[in-house]
């Protein structure tokens, strides 16, 4: 997946937002929560994204695929497709996918009802 792929794919799902920041990363959010990042890793594009628990033991044992830097660092589950073999383009779809419904779900029904998503 290329960088302008991730911001085009990320761009589909509902009251998600753009930022450019840390060291000019594509940063999505919905709700003001984090759900991915496009980065950068020795010049190529590298993914930071939420997962499951069980997503957290098993991801990292492929090769291109680690623990986030900083974000696993502080107890929290998140990996980085940062290499090939890595993830193919639609796997790191779907994950990119569980991450926002992940976040959507815990923001609270105030925030939910503004943003108009359930």
């Amino acid at each position: 997946m290329t960088r302008d792929e991730f911001n085009t794919f990320c761009a589909t799902f509902p009251a998600a937002t753009h930022v450019v920041q840390w060291g000019n990363s594509d940063v999505r959010k919905v709700g003001g929560k984090l759900f991915a990042v496009c980065g950068w890793v020795d010049g190529e594009p590298a993914f930071t994204f939420k997962v499951t628990d069980i997503a957290f033991e098993i991801l990292p044992d492929m090769d291109g695929v680690r623990p986030a830097p900083y974000l696993a660092s502080r107890g929290m589950k998140w990996v980085q497709h940062y290499a090939t073999p890595g993830l193919s383009d639609q796997e790191l779809k779907n994950h990119i996918g569980y991450s926002y419904e992940m976040v959507a779900k815990k923001l609270t029904k105030k925030m939910k009802n503004l943003l108009e998503i359930s």
